[in-house]
């Protein structure tokens, strides 16, 4: 396992037990997000990055019984929390690094990450990944319940010209993964950049 991998995983092991109770007021943010990518009843979506799951009831909301929801995780400690929390009713949860997916390529109409850019140790090569996996002119979400600016004051720093969900970074970035751009929206109350899937 990398260092990268390591880093992510001690880190989010250490805070597993106690995620949802820090954050508890995010479950509408997390539905108002789902509710933007135009999923349709019978669609296949992944959570990369899924922490304890609580984007899996939107999303199986929104795709009815006939979908697929995956769950998508590196860290079992919060996997155990999202079956805990009886998430894993409403998706099947996978212990899987999103670099490197066990899905076929073009399985999957849609990808949801909440708070995954940040975490992700080779961004450019990751997002390509996710780009494999989802069919031409499926979606690509990249959420996070608050804006970069409220999120940086909530941990006591600085908001960077680097960050990578900046828009003049996070476009690019974006296009050379085999995304288009297609909605920005960084406000206190959230952050969410919507992208098409490439041909």
């Amino acid at each position: 396992m990398s260092d990268d991998h390591t880093h992510v995983q001690e880190f989010f092991s250490a805070r597993a037990a106690d995620w949802d109770s820090r954050f508890p007021d995010d479950g509408p943010a997390y539905a108002a997000a789902v509710a933007e990518l135009g999923l349709r009843e019978g669609d296949r979506v992944l959570d990369a990055g899924c922490g304890t799951g609580r984007a899996l009831q939107p999303l199986r909301a929104a795709v009815g019984p006939s979908g697929v929801v995956l769950g998508a995780d590196l860290t079992p400690a919060m996997l155990q929390e999202a079956v805990r929390a009886g998430r894993d009713r409403d998706g099947r949860l996978l212990l899987a690094d999103v670099a490197a997916l066990p899905l076929r390529s073009r399985s999957l109409d849609t990808v949801f990450g909440a708070g995954l850019i940040s975490h992700l140790p080779r961004p450019a090569e990751n997002l390509r990944e996710l780009a494999r996996v989802v069919r031409p002119g499926g979606v690509l979400a990249l959420f996070h319940p608050i804006g970069r600016a409220a999120l940086a004051a909530r941990q006591g720093r600085q908001i960077t010209p680097e960050d990578l969900r900046a828009e003049p970074n996070l476009r690019p970035l974006l296009a050379g993964s085999g995304w288009r751009m297609t909605s920005y929206v960084d406000e206190d109350a959230r952050f969410l950049a919507l992208a098409v899937r490439e041909d």
